[in-house]
């Protein structure tokens, strides 16, 4: 039972953290999961967002991996309620109030102040998992390569990752 409670402290937590996309919660995700509670090895963690990345709809749903792994069925629960309930109701209250201060003067500024921060999160996500998966040049090269594609051109993104996919075999056949 102590697990589940975990469970749901680690990803009520974490859904908190997820302004700008699930992935800013990715570096407390992994250090919670991996050193905190272990209950998984960062490999393990890689894995289960890879997975998420292709897999249909979204990409956050690996929380009901982690705590299937973890704990079971009821765990896998624990974590998707935990996960979603909290910045769901947020995000109803929050939007409820956002709307009637339409014609708020701070509004603005708000909004504009957020924009970094939810960058910020995002790209600490982004490294963190890069740094958990780069495995040498090869990986490294390939990585670099995708991001300046994907930043000075209109290539689809999953079009880059489907090209560079073979750099990544390549790195686990070494």
């Amino acid at each position: 039972m102590k697990q589940l409670g975990d469970i749901v402290a680690v990803f009520g937590g974490l859904s908190l953290l997820t302004v700008g996309g699930g992935m800013a919660a990715f570096p407390q995700m992994k250090y919670e999961t991996v050193q905190v509670h272990h209950w998984m090895t960062t490999e393990q963690m890689v894995h289960f967002i890879g997975v998420g990345q292709v897999v249909p709809g979204p990409n956050m749903m690996i929380v009901a991996s982690i705590g299937q792994w973890a704990a079971g069925p009821l765990g896998a629960l624990a974590a998707v309620l935990a996960f979603f309930v909290p910045t769901a109701v947020l995000v109803f209250a929050v939007g409820r109030v956002w709307n009637r201060l339409a014609a708020w003067p701070w509004r603005r500024s708000i909004e504009r102040g957020l924009a970094p921060v939810s960058v910020g999160l995002l790209t600490a996500g982004t490294l963190n998992l890069t740094r958990s998966t780069s495995t040498g040049i090869v990986t490294a090269t390939a990585i670099l390569c995708v991001m300046v594609l994907a930043l000075r051109t209109k290539i689809n993104p999953a079009i880059l990752v489907l090209a560079f996919a073979p750099f990544g075999l390549l790195s686990l056949i070494r």
